[in-house]
């Protein structure tokens, strides 16, 4: 009995020594799964390395005589000689004026082609202003300068003449006449104008528009009459003419002398081109028998009287 109960205790004994070496095993083998496990994720993500900064390298001096050698080749180039400076002269540009246009330049129209007005000049201060030189072939505005009342003196001084010559204007309260040469042609005035001037260039081998500017500044009226009612009398009183209504009065005289003496009766032979051709001769010339001049006269006789 006592020999089986001493197998039976060395039999537990040995059941126990087994179990404890298992225990002992699991216990060991975690921990180096837990090592294998942090060296794979050491490994994975990758440790930045420290970069040590490399020590400065010494520069060597050169030897005595590389030192020599060095020196001659410096001194053996040759020296660039500076360049000699070049003194400009800047001149100064002479200062340029714009260049003023004159009417001649910008147009070099003829009146009709024949007659060049550009370099006549207005003697009379007064009316300077009211004489319109400018150049046109056509002296025609169609009526451009009538919207106004003062308009009319932009009109060139010819075509006012044409102008006059279809209606040469009133004599006492109503036209003085209204048929012939006073029908409102405005070409048929144009060619009265223009075979009047050819007369005064054949007689006075001139400018024909110069003399005519010339008749203008003779015959024109200084001093006029108006009629002034006071305490219910009338009576003149002498004023000064406008430069406007010198010139007006002028063509209207030149002409109603040109059809009077163009219209003289049956037995007249004077066309209408050589009638105002010998009223603008005779006006210009200051001659009393031309019927501006008398008119002109009577003017300002009874201005004078009238002060």
């Amino acid at each position: 009995m006592t020999q089986i109960k001493d197998s039976r205790t060395s039999a537990a004994k040995k059941a126990a020594e087994v179990v404890d070496k298992k225990e002992t095993k699991k216990v060991e083998e975690k921990p180096k799964v837990q090592l294998k496990l942090a060296k794979k994720a050491e490994q994975s993500v990758p440790i930045p390395k420290k970069v040590e900064p490399k020590p400065a390298v010494k520069m060597q001096e050169p030897k005595e005589a590389v030192k020599k050698v060095i020196a001659i080749k410096i001194d053996a180039k040759p020296k660039e000689q500076p360049k000699p400076k070049v003194k400009i002269k800047i001149q100064a540009r002479p200062e340029e004026q714009p260049k003023k246009l004159s009417k001649p330049e910008i147009h070099k129209f003829k009146l009709f082609g024949v007659w060049d007005t550009t370099e006549i000049q207005v003697l009379d201060p007064g009316l300077k202003r009211y004489i319109n030189l400018y150049p046109f072939q056509v002296p025609y505005t169609q009526g451009r300068e009538i919207a106004k009342q003062f308009w009319k003196s932009k009109k060139p001084i010819v075509e006012r003449l044409a102008n006059k010559v279809m209606v040469s204007g009133h004599k006492g309260k109503k036209h003085w006449r209204s048929s012939g040469h006073n029908g409102g042609k405005k070409l048929l005035a144009m060619k009265i104008v223009m075979e009047a001037f050819k007369i005064i260039e054949a007689k006075t081998k001139k400018n024909p528009v110069e003399v005519f500017v010339r008749a203008i500044e003779t015959g024109s009226p200084r001093e006029g009459i108006v009629s002034i009612e006071y305490g219910g009398v009338r009576y003149p009183k002498a004023v000064d003419v406008s430069p406007q209504r010198r010139i007006d009065l002028v063509l209207r005289w030149l002409t109603q002398g040109a059809h009077q003496s163009a219209a003289a009766g049956k037995e007249c032979k004077k066309k209408m081109p050589m009638a105002l051709a010998e009223q603008i001769l005779l006006t210009a010339d200051g001659n009393n028998s031309a019927f501006c001049i008398s008119k002109k006269i009577d003017l300002e006789r009874q201005a004078a009287a009238s002060r």
